[in-house]
């Protein structure tokens, strides 16, 4: 393949933001510079393909019990052509057998080098059920032997697995066995106090699902998972929509942590027009950007992070801030810095081309444009 050189753009490289700078691109790969055919950029940024941490569904589809390696490529392709290059699929709280189908599958995928599969998420169903969200109450269970046993296993053949559990829902030392299998432990869906998330911590725990949704909130005496969560060395992900979280807690988090990254808890209807679905059998209404049940309870989000990238420079924070958010910042957290979420020589050329303001001008994987 003859060398690209990309110019007309600024450059994020996952740390720095190059004004007047160009990339160049060969056999997939982004190299040092050296001679190659122009393609010339009108403004705007280069940068790594998003990185999304939280993708629970596309095209009309959820994943779910009936999820194999050919959905979840095809889930893949739909998210890479909305600027997610590299996802986590998530599977909601559900059956022991939809989870181990699911991890069949992605196992699967896995083996197939699928382009963009970064593992699996799995959102349950280790959680509190006095912080279900949309999840199922009837489904949310304490871990047993047999799901560790599970996860290890599932950990050994996937490249990521993220979890996210309630520390009410499992002990200090299935914490620790994960981690300890690479496992990211991400704490969320609990009421969990100050002391309860500090032990799951040092247990092992190093992210928080989705901040200030679904959680014990900052209090004056019980500063509970959301103090927790901006005051300890751990990755936390927000959704950045400006539905979920309003934007003076968002300022107040950012000023607190720099660990904060964006997932867009992309449902069904991302990739699609639809205006409802399903989940679980119920009814998923799509209105003014916002995904509900039919009793007003938000369900996932309908966010793009090009989308919510623009949210953040909307905040006015930093553009190379906010690019961070959304491709250096979850690599680091699914500790894989060295291989994801930067343009530097020897980094596979998964590549985004946006505005300041979240607008999504072209996306490329391994060097080749698909959008």
């Amino acid at each position: 393949m003859t060398a690209q050189i990309f110019t007309g753009a600024a450059v994020f490289d996952g740390t720095h933001l190059h004004h007047r700078a160009s990339l160049r691109v060969e056999d997939g790969i982004v190299t040092e510079a050296g001679p190659g055919e122009e393609v010339r950029l009108h403004g705007g940024i280069l940068a790594p393909g998003f990185l999304d941490l939280q993708v629970n569904g596309a095209g009309g589809r959820m994943v779910d019990a009936g999820c194999t390696a050919g959905w979840l490529a095809e889930m893949c392709a739909i998210h890479a052509r909305l600027g997610a290059t590299g996802i986590l699929p998530t599977l909601i709280t559900d059956t022991p057998e939809a989870t181990s189908a699911v991890i069949a599958a992605g196992i699967k995928a896995a083996q197939a080098g699928t382009p963009g599969f970064l593992g699996l998420h799995l959102e349950g169903p280790h959680l509190d059920p006095r912080r279900k969200g949309a999840h199922d109450p009837a489904l949310i269970r304490p871990m047993t032997d047999g799901d560790l046993s599970l996860l290890l296993e599932a950990a050994r053949h996937l490249p990521s697995l993220l979890v996210t559990v309630a520390p009410e829902s499992v002990t200090a030392e299935q914490i620790g066995q994960l981690a300890a299998a690479g496992v990211v432990v991400s704490l969320g869906h609990t009421d969990c106090t100050w002391a309860q998330a500090m032990a799951a911590i040092a247990a092992g725990a190093t992210c928080v699902t989705h901040l200030f949704n679904a959680m014990s909130q900052l209090g004056n005496r019980e500063p509970g998972l959301v103090g927790a969560a901006l005051t300890q060395p751990v990755h936390v992900g927000l959704i950045a929509d400006g539905i979920h979280v309003a934007p003076p807690a968002i300022r107040i988090a950012m000023a607190a942590s720099d660990r904060l990254f964006l997932v867009s808890d992309a449902m069904a209807a991302a990739g699609s027009d639809l205006t409802e679905f399903t989940l679980g059998g119920r009814r998923i209404l799509r209105r003014d950007g916002r995904l509900t049940l039919e009793d007003g309870t938000l369900a996932g989000a309908d966010l793009t992070l090009p989308q919510a990238v623009g949210v953040m420079t909307g905040l006015g924070f930093p553009v190379d801030v906010a690019l961070a958010m959304g491709t250096a910042r979850p690599a680091a957290c699914l500790g894989r810095s060295a291989e994801l979420g930067h343009l530097l020589p020897g980094r596979r050329a998964d590549m985004v081309h946006v505005t300041p303001e979240g607008k999504l001008l072209g996306v490329w994987q391994a060097g080749s444009r698909i959008v």
